[in-house]
């Protein structure tokens, strides 16, 4: 009788493992030549155009069209699917080269797959579905068959590929999709900066000297960077939200479970009553946003993929939504003293009141720091508290992994204020009162929007723009919404400015990002626009119509 005595591979192992077989998968056709000068802001550079891997009817596909138009292509034959996921592979292979934006690749199955779909459109006359030959990147979370889930631990490298296909990827493929790519995440996916051991960290291709966000980081910087014409994220304190402001994309958190979630990774124990998460989409305009929103909602027959998700039919009649023939009410977010806006985003703000009070819409102001239910620190308070339930196995210590910086920093936002509930409670009442606070919130908003006749709010996504390396600290301008379960929507608008905000700003606590105009200069701003929950309908339809106003002059400075 033999023991096998032979050393277990170390963590390190594991990852140098990994991180050769994912370079091994990016075709040496597709790599950047060493002799290429990589820029700091390798968007402002063009680098898919200089760096010569794209011929300019790759360029033109993966920069010149919105979802709907690709579609429309596809389905009249003016492109196939070949070459249009041909064009978004190599240009996702180029932003991984610079951004560290990708996990896993799929490049030579979504060949194939492509190969399949313009195959049976020549010979049956007619699509797959909805969205045939489309590619669609996927934040790392979702299950792919024959790829690995890590979701940033290394103790998930000693898990097989998947055998299954998550809920929602099944239904992606069901419409005519080509899944290519899944995107890097942080660690825990609990930080506002993607990084992990394994992948490394994700760069914003604006500045990468500055956090992409997290934790559908990879998808944010993969968008931005246009190697994705329309990615899905996962969001259950900003996680969609905070990487579409850091990037400059759209996002769109919905109402939980509209969209598909079930079998998807997380590392995190199921079940727990405690804040849900959601699934949504990243892309280049709200148009992109609402496509993915009415064909994976439909008629209301997500349910049949995943048991979570409610059978509710997406409605698409904006006279249902419309009070006084466009002309929206909407609720000023006040900005909380204990999350004060950085000044960019404070500008980009108050320049989209102007603009909306301009244009004939009514702004109210709404929420303040006064009344406890309606304020955004207690509502942060009371988010990390529900987080603090929600059982964490050691994935890190189970593989002697470090942690990395910003999950060691642990972010917190109980220096603006005391525990919504008290600690000395046994873990039911601890619940128990927990939904009970939860309640009094929800029904304050409740008042707010009924009182004030409200259409939406609208609010800064963070109190700051991308900033640097494990610094974005706690999220309490997106996290309210999660609490609430509201469904909300970035616009990106606007950027920062040195010379238009040219001093500093000191929070004076490690939680929160300091202002350095240097640092952040031409990072992309946003606004947020939110609506009540299941009205995810009637917050896309807005945030249009805000979109429309505050964007119709991108070409000059905000």
């Amino acid at each position: 009788m033999t023991t096998d005595t032979a050393p277990r591979p170390s963590w390190q192992d594991l990852v140098t493992r990994k991180q050769r077989e994912c370079r091994e998968k990016i075709p040496h056709a597709w790599t950047l030549s060493p002799d290429i000068h990589i820029s700091r802001r390798p968007i402002e550079s063009d680098l898919p155009r200089t760096c010569g891997l794209l011929s300019d009817v790759e360029l033109d596909l993966t920069e010149n069209y919105s979802v709907a138009q690709l579609l429309a292509k596809l389905a009249s034959g003016q492109t196939s699917s070949l070459a249009l996921t041909t064009a978004f592979c190599k240009r996702a292979a180029i932003a991984q080269q610079v951004t560290s934006c990708l996990t896993e690749t799929y490049f030579a199955q979504a060949l194939e797959r492509a190969q399949f779909l313009d195959k049976f459109i020549a010979r049956e006359g007619k699509t797959v579905g909805p969205l045939h030959g489309l590619p669609v990147s996927l934040k790392d979370s979702f299950c792919v068959k024959g790829l690995q889930t890590t979701v940033g631990y290394v103790e998930f490298l000693k898990h097989g590929p998947a055998t299954t296909n998550s809920a929602l990827v099944e239904m992606l493929l069901d419409l005519g999709a080509v899944v290519y790519v899944k995107t890097n995440v942080p660690q825990t996916m609990m930080t506002g900066d993607s990084e992990n051991n394994i992948y490394g960290r994700t760069l914003n291709p604006h500045n990468t000297s500055l956090t992409a966000g997290g934790s559908s980081g990879g998808e944010g910087a993969l968008v931005a960077f246009r190697g994705s014409i329309l990615g899905v994220g996962t969001d259950v304190a900003g996680s969609i939200r905070i990487p579409a402001l850091c990037c400059g994309v759209y996002g769109f958190k919905p109402t939980t479970a509209r969209i598909p979630f079930g079998g998807q990774i997380s590392g995190v124990t199921e079940g727990i009553p405690g804040i849900i998460p959601s699934a949504g989409p990243l892309g280049h305009s709200i148009a992109d946003l609402q496509l993915f929103m009415k064909t994976i909602v439909g008629n209301g027959q997500a349910w049949r993929y995943d048991h979570t998700a409610v059978a509710v039919p997406w409605n698409s009649a904006p006279e249902s939504f419309s009070r006084h023939n466009g002309s929206l009410t909407i609720g000023l977010l006040a900005e909380d003293k204990q999350f004060p806006l950085h000044p960019p985003v404070k500008r980009a703000l108050q320049k989209a009141v102007a603009l909306l009070t301009c244009a004939g819409h009514r702004v109210v102001p709404v929420g303040n720091d006064t009344n406890e239910d309606l304020s955004v620190a207690y509502a942060s308070r009371l988010g990390f508290q529900s987080f603090t339930y929600t059982p964490h196995q050691d994935h890190v210590g189970a593989s002697g992994e470090p942690l990395v910086n910003s999950v060691a920093k642990f972010a917190s936002p109980m220096f603006s204020g005391p525990w919504p509930v008290d600690q000395e409670l046994d873990v039911f009442e601890k619940i128990q009162a927990l939904h009970e606070a939860k309640s009094r919130v929800s029904n304050a908003w409740r008042h707010a929007w009924v009182d004030n006749k409200l259409d939406v709010v609208l609010a800064p996504g963070a109190q700051n723009t991308a900033v640097g390396y494990d610094t974005y600290g706690w999220p309490p301008y997106t996290l309210l919404w999660n609490l609430l379960d509201y469904p909300a929507c970035i616009i990106p608008f606007g950027k920062a400015s040195k010379e238009l905000d040219p001093h500093e700003m000191k929070t004076g606590d490690d939680v929160q990002p300091d202002y350095h105009p240097e640092e952040v200069d031409g990072a992309p701003c946003a606004v947020q626009v939110i609506a009540p929950r299941f009205q995810d309908e009637k917050c896309l339809w807005a945030a249009d119509i805000i979109d429309k106003v505050v964007n119709r002059s991108k070409e000059k400075p905000l």
